[in-house]
């Protein structure tokens, strides 16, 4: 048993498609004494993965981080699938016109990806959370790569997905999130994977925002970030306010570190989970969380039950992305 594993730290793999609520997700998981990041693998979605591999490397050398960044898929599992990326909503490089270098980066880490999770999985069994807030590419991969590292992680959390909880349905369509209709058939997968996995889907994470005068409130704050941040918000809050009507920005990608933190501040609902991946409701996720009365075959029938957040307490997340600023 590693040291870190016998303190109770959380070793985490942070699978992401950075994105500017991926770099806040990314500060929380940095700063924060009850985990240890020990890699940054990085999949298409909110940019190109050249892209949000170059984004990736970046917010590390922001955050003083020195662990691997590995590339991974640059395109969804079915190649007629084609990717579209939201610069309407992160800005054409992803960070609101903030991924500014002043300098060469390091190369990525030589693994592919999917590649990288297999081996730190392997290499201590029961320790490792991955935490997944882009499409599930790099997940599908990697359970395609070793089906045995189902038994092996410590534990899976995913940012996406959206059950009609507290009035949240689909933000790409009326039924799809972004991350689940990037890619259908890799999310699917993944929720029948037989490995403990949590989904923070937007029924909770569009309970919490973070409001104007909040991020103003993290200018001046951990050196250059919170002036960072800010800078990177006012492109992605420009794009709620007149798509939602909030002054804000929600905390899609950090709720998922603030599960992994504090999961005492959400409410789970049990049953497996399948994703729609043909037709007007493709990206559509569906929990069957109670007894039809009936003993039928359905698509859900005989597959793993997985964890749904269907409820938050707002403020113990924004209180925990605060005090990040002061660790």
């Amino acid at each position: 048993m590693s040291s870190s594993t016998a303190l109770g730290l959380q070793q985490v793999i942070f699978d992401t498609d950075p994105g500017i609520d991926d770099a806040m997700a990314l500060y929380l998981l940095a700063r924060h004494p009850a985990i240890r990041l020990r890699a940054v693998t990085t999949v298409f979605g909110n940019a190109s993965v050249a892209t949000t591999t170059r984004n990736a490397q970046l917010l590390c050398r922001l955050y003083g981080l020195q662990i691997p960044v590995a590339a991974g898929a640059a395109m969804p599992l079915l190649a007629s699938r084609e990717p579209e990326f939201p610069a309407h909503v992160h800005g054409e490089d992803g960070l609101g016109g903030q991924a500014q270098a002043d300098g060469g980066l390091p190369a990525p880490d030589p693994r592919p990806a999917h590649e990288l999770i297999c081996e730190m999985v392997n290499a201590q069994p029961g320790a490792i959370t991955l935490i997944a807030v882009g499409p599930m590419t790099n997940l599908a991969r990697a359970l395609r790569h070793d089906p045995g590292i189902v038994d092996k992680v410590r534990q899976v959390i995913v940012m996406g997905g959206a059950f009609g909880m507290n009035g949240h349905f689909g933000n790409v369509t009326p039924v799809a999130e972004a991350n689940i209709i990037s890619d259908p058939e890799a999310a699917d997968q993944v929720f029948t994977a037989r490995w403990p996995l949590v989904i923070v889907g937007l029924d909770v994470t569009q309970q919490v925002v973070m409001d104007e005068r909040y991020l103003a409130a993290l200018q001046g704050r951990g050196g250059q970030v919170g002036d960072f941040i800010w800078r990177a918000t006012r492109h992605y809050q420009d794009f709620y306010s007149e798509r939602d009507g909030i002054a804000g920005v929600y905390a899609h990608d950090a709720s998922a570190i603030a599960y992994a933190i504090e999961p005492g501040a959400f409410t789970l609902r049990a049953g497996p989970v399948r994703v729609v991946c043909e037709g007007l409701a493709r990206g559509q996720t569906i929990q069957d969380f109670k007894d039809m009365g009936h003993h039928a075959r359905t698509a859900w029938s005989d597959q793993p039950v997985q964890q749904a957040c269907i409820g938050v307490h707002a403020e113990r997340v924004l209180a925990l992305f605060d005090q990040a600023f002061d660790l």
